[in-house]
């Protein structure tokens, strides 16, 4: 359904530093930087991309918005969470861990990256 994901920063370096650590965790190689400057990063199938607003603008992070990856396991997720904390990353909503509702459990953990932007590593257990 979805081909890629953009989102903005306003400290592509600070961005880099904590993308290539979180998304490391699922496999991912360090941010290709094209010729605009924006991150490029690529991993099974998928495409995510962190620049400086076309606009000139500021950048700012979506109220409502989260960037889901899925996580293989509930260890992969942690690390993943574990590795955002130690490279600027923030803790929001609920610790990591497992919530049920209308797709049944799953497990999840949630940051915000260094410029505001929402985001979740989701696993979902065999049922």
């Amino acid at each position: 359904m979805f081909s890629h994901i953009m989102i903005g920063s306003n400290d592509t370096a600070r961005s880099k530093t904590f993308y290539d650590a979180t998304l490391g965790v699922f496999g991912a190689k360090p941010a290709m930087v094209d010729d605009k400057g924006r991150l490029i990063y690529m991993n099974n199938g998928g495409l995510f991309m962190v620049g400086n607003p076309i606009d000139g603008d500021p950048a700012c992070h979506a109220n409502g918005g989260t960037v889901g990856f899925a996580a293989s396991s509930p260890e992969q997720a942690d690390a993943w969470h574990a590795a955002g904390l130690a490279h600027g990353g923030t803790a929001c909503e609920d610790p990591p861990g497992i919530r049920e509702g209308a797709f049944g459990k799953l497990y999840l953990a949630y940051l915000r990256d260094p410029d505001g932007n929402k985001l979740c590593a989701l696993h979902r257990p065999a049922a």
